[in-house]
């Protein structure tokens, strides 16, 4: 049994470098056991489905993170039906896991928002929290969460890149190379992924 576990949510559409250099950190700074790395079925604060199915969201984060054995690429969210809410999965590890240390990790842009998050106050009951940096944005928590949240910043070199412009790119045929894991963008070419 791990003792001490890193979650990764997100849609992944797809999992870039960006991803993870995340995971990496949390993993290595924090001393995690594993890190579960769980694409959403519908993220609740993203406009619109993901471009890509959850198979091939599931399979892009099995090719990203293939060179890290303490990644574990989690289904649930897109098995769950309806919107993919981060309590409900932190309920099921926390049922699953009760003496392990569970991590939220996530990014700046994230965090700034994390009091948007349905049942904050829950969450921040049963997970810790780890942000890693992002273009200059702050790693200081909304005030409505300041008291009940368990932070730790992660260091890493910044990764400037996001889903939605290696998305952005792809439609227009530019190049991927420093944002997509090798892997992940043979995968993207073979199934013409994110062309039009």
């Amino acid at each position: 049994m791990p003792v001490a576990i890193g979650i990764l949510g997100g849609t992944f559409d797809p999992p870039h470098a960006g991803h993870v250099a995340a995971a990496v950190a949390a993993q290595k700074q924090l001393g995690l056991d594993e890190v579960r790395i769980i694409p959403a079925g519908q993220a609740p604060l993203r406009s619109g489905a993901p471009a890509a199915s959850a198979a091939d969201r599931v399979a892009m984060c099995r090719l990203a993170f293939a060179d890290c054995p303490w990644a574990r690429v989690d289904e649930r969210e897109t098995l769950r039906a309806g919107t993919s809410w981060s309590v409900d999965t932190a309920r099921e590890l926390a049922a699953e896991f009760p003496a392990a240390l569970r991590v939220w990790i996530l990014g700046a842009d994230q965090l700034a928002r994390l009091d948007r998050w349905k049942d904050i106050g829950e969450l921040c009951g049963l997970v810790e929290f780890a942000v890693l940096s992002r273009d200059g944005i702050s790693t200081v928590p909304p005030p409505a969460v300041a008291a009940a949240i368990r932070l730790t910043v992660l260091k890493a070199p910044a990764v400037r890149v996001s889903s939605t412009s290696l998305r952005e790119a792809m439609r227009r045929g530019d190049s991927t190379r420093n944002g997509l894991p090798l892997a992940v963008a043979r995968h993207i070419d073979e199934r013409s992924l994110y062309q039009a």
